[in-house]
């Protein structure tokens, strides 16, 4: 069959009627190299052949790529084209001295590629694999037309290194446009899990809502969660975030910095969050089911609150090991307002005085009375426990074997003693810390 014969058929697989008048518009401009460029007609007589060849290819091992070159065919066939024009030019000029370039033409094409490779969830490994097999497949069509026309052995090799070049081209935009990809589908995630963590942390939630936005940042709904809070001015806890796995949604919020964990009552998840937290001063709130997460924030801030002041040393804390100092915590007013009653009998008391005194019998009580426990927590002698429960004993007389007066002291003083007259731990100021806060630590 003869070139002209071969670009006039109507039915070539690819489409290639009325192809016949760019190609001798563009051969009719051709002054240099004539073998080259003799090259052309050969090649675009058998471009259908050797697309129909990188499709059976392909259907081997990658049969949706196959398809695609099925279905695409036109776009498919203009690339083809254009490769065979870029590829004699280039094998004329030098590589980037070509006047063709392939970059404004098709390669818009390869990137939109490596795009869909992204949101089909494929590797962009295998696409490049697949690129590799066209090539060689070119290469043979190129390199049988190229001895067929008796082109010099240098152009020959400037031949090849075209076709290899351009494949590394495809190759770069399909990358580019993969990693372009993954980082607005990445950003686009982001944005919809920060949207999901403001409505599971507002008022306004419910299970139908709160399922319809977990479904659009990819979020699987646990039955509990609990939230984790930090410190913003803390670069460890950043650090912490940063390792989270990705069932954990981020808090990003001007004033709360923190992450809501599914599922923390899951075999192990305590023992992993204490020993990845340990050190950060993190708050890790209790589990709840997910439309309780606000209430559940304000007992975590509340109790982060505590921490500040001392009255709560755990690193982390764990809130549902200390409700008790919550609910005692919760209005600071009314917790001083019962200290300075129950704790009335020692106001003419020396400052120092008054302090030692207040320690013991709080020492006391959470010990039930065993003056070695409270002298261990204390670091003095039991002697010394005897004596100041004897000068208790004298300032409040029978009251202190009254069940009604004990709860009530207990209730002011086993969740830190009372030497900060204005302690307001939900404010985390400095002045609310005591010397001798309650050290409970988390089992």
């Amino acid at each position: 069959m003869s070139s002209s014969e071969s670009v006039d058929d109507g039915n070539e697989p690819f489409g290639w009627a009325g192809r016949t008048a760019g190609l001798y518009a563009y051969l009719g401009q051709i002054e240099r190299e004539p073998k080259l460029h003799q090259m052309l007609p050969l090649l675009f007589q058998r471009l259908p052949e050797m697309l129909d060849e990188v499709r059976e290819m392909l259907a081997r091992n990658w049969p949706d790529y196959a398809q695609f070159l099925a279905d695409e065919q036109d776009e498919v066939t203009g690339a083809a084209e254009s490769f065979a024009r870029w590829l004699i030019d280039t094998a004329e000029h030098g590589i980037g001295r070509a006047p063709r370039d392939p970059a404004l033409t098709q390669l818009n094409l390869f990137e939109e590629i490596g795009r869909v490779q992204w949101r089909e969830g494929r590797e962009v490994s295998t696409l490049l694999s697949a690129y590799q097999v066209g090539a060689r497949v070119a290469w043979r069509y190129v390199s049988t037309a190229a001895l067929e026309t008796g082109v010099e052995p240098k152009t020959l090799a400037a031949l090849a290194e075209a076709v290899f070049a351009f494949v590394d081209q495809l190759s770069s935009a399909s990358a580019r446009g993969y990693v372009l990809e993954q980082s607005q589908s990445v950003a686009e995630r982001e944005l919809l899990r920060d949207e999901l963590v403001e409505l599971l942390l507002s008022d306004r939630s419910n299970s139908t809502a709160v399922r319809a936005a977990a479904i659009r940042a990819g979020w699987t709904v646990p039955r509990e969660a609990a939230v984790i809070l930090l410190s913003n001015g803390s670069p460890m806890g950043h650090e912490v975030l940063n390792r989270l796995d990705s069932s954990c949604l981020l808090i990003r919020r001007r004033t709360l910095l923190g992450a809501i964990v599914p599922d923390p009552v899951r075999p192990g998840r305590r023992q992993r969050l204490t020993t990845a937290l340990a050190g950060t001063g993190a708050v890790v709130g209790h589990p709840v089911p997910l439309e309780h997460l606000p209430v559940s924030v304000q007992f975590a801030e509340l109790t982060a609150g505590l921490r500040a002041t001392g009255v709560l040393t755990d690193d982390p804390v764990f809130v549902e090991d200390h409700l008790d100092a919550l609910i005692v915590h919760r209005d600071a007013k009314l917790l001083q307002a019962l200290r300075e009653q129950t704790l009335e009998p020692l106001a003419d008391l020396s400052g120092p005085v008054r302090e030692r005194l207040t320690d013991t019998l709080a020492a006391w009580l959470r010990h039930m009375g065993d003056r070695q426990a409270v002298a261990a927590e204390l670091h003095i002698h039991p002697q010394t426990v005897r004596y100041r429960m004897s000068q208790l004993h004298d300032l409040f007389g029978d009251a202190l074997d009254d069940p009604s007066t004990r709860s009530r002291l207990t209730l002011a003083l086993a969740w830190g003693t009372a030497t900060a007259p204005n302690c307001n731990p939900a404010t985390g100021s400095p002045d609310a810390a005591t010397p001798h806060a309650r050290r409970r630590k988390a089992g």
